[in-house]
Order: C-alpha cells, then sequence, then structure tokens
C-alpha cells in the first residue's frame, strides 16, 4: 500500500487492467484510483506519463473503465456489446493523440503527442477495442470469484484460467476451499 492508497493490481493487458483499478466489484469494492494522482501514478506504471490529472479527467477516466467493463464483460458471456460503452470507447480511442513506437529493442511503447489524459487514456482506449474486438490473441474470461467477476484477458495455451490473478483471487478461493474441507474433516 503506497501513501494509504491500496496497491494496483498490474497485469499484461492495459485495458482489463484498467479495468481492475475497481476490483472486488460484487464484495466490498476496493478503488484503487480514489483521487487524481493515483490516475497519474497508475498511467505512469504503464509508461503512460501524464502531468496531472483533474477530477473531472478522473471522472471520465472512470467512466472509460465502466464502459471497457461493460464490453468486456459482454464480449466474454457472448452477448451483445452495450451501445453506450461501445460509444465511450470509440470516443475516448478518438479523442486522444498518440502512436504507437518500436523501441531499439524491438519492443512495442506508445508515445504520447503531449502528456495529457486525454491521451493517456486513447491508448488505454485503443487496447480495449483490440481485446475486445478479438485482434489479440486470446481471450476474454470472468474471473471465477463471486465477489469480483473481473473480466481479463486470458493468454495461457489452454485459454482455460478462471482468475484475474491467481495471486489475489485464485489464492483466496483455494483457501476457502481448504478450510471448508477442514471444517468437514471429523479428524
Amino acid at each position: 500500500m503506497r501513501a494509504g492508497f491500496p496497491d494496483f493490481r498490474l497485469g499484461n493487458v492495459l485495458a482489463t487492467s484498467f479495468t481492475g483499478t475497481l476490483s472486488e466489484r460484487f464484495g466490498d469494492a476496493v478503488e484503487r484510483i480514489p483521487v487524481p494522482r493515483r490516475l497519474v501514478d497508475w498511467l505512469a506504471e504503464y509508461g503512460l506519463a501524464v502531468d496531472s490529472c483533474t477530477p473531472a479527467q478522473l471522472d471520465r477516466a472512470r467512466e472509460l473503465r465502466e464502459s471497457i467493463h461493460a464490453a468486456a464483460t459482454a464480449a466474454a458471456l457472448h452477448e451483445p456489446l452495450p451501445a453506450d460503452a461501445v460509444q465511450v470507447i470509440g470516443d475516448h480511442s478518438v479523442a486522444g493523440r498518440a502512436a504507437a513506437v518500436l523501441t531499439p529493442g524491438g519492443e512495442r511503447r506508445w508515445r504520447l503527442a503531449s502528456s495529457s489524459v486525454e491521451d493517456a487514456l486513447s491508448v488505454v482506449a485503443a487496447d480495449a477495442v483490440d481485446v475486445i474486438s478479438g485482434v489479440r490473441d486470446g481471450r476474454l474470461a470472468l474471473c471465477a470469484s463471486p465477489t469480483c467477476r473481473a473480466a481479463f484477458f486470458d493468454t495461457s495455451q489452454s485459454r482455460t484460467r478462471k482468475w484475474c490473478d491467481m495471486n489475489t483471487c485464485g489464492n483466496r478461493q483455494k483457501k476457502a476451499r481448504f478450510n471448508a474441507g477442514r471444517r468437514t474433516d471429523p479428524s
């Protein structure tokens, strides 16, 4: 925990990691970007450095986060995508100015035209478009934890992952099953 805020749950897929800034959606929800500064911190973790963030920009970022979550959840369930969520994602995707660039090591990075939150969020939205549309190799799934149900992008070889994060939801569920078994074991 940094400066009294919950730690970020960082993953290798930008869009679904962004939706993870609100976790335990069906339990005791944990907001990981409760103040504008935390959005700046989260974006920096992904190489999307911005100078500052206003409360209004944080509100727009949360709207994008919830739209990505709604669309990713629908896609994981093979349901029609919510039109309002698709609109928000598209609006954010075209609102910013960013370009994919290669590093000398051959890695893909984003270069923002400015250090604005809008440019950074356009990268998140563009990643959501790729993930939800099926352009990227993997499948969208929902965490099996009944209190979490986070959308995550499964790139495992078998595409059968159950948990958004084995270190949190997976371990919690394994521990609950173990403890339940101990309570019913008469020895």
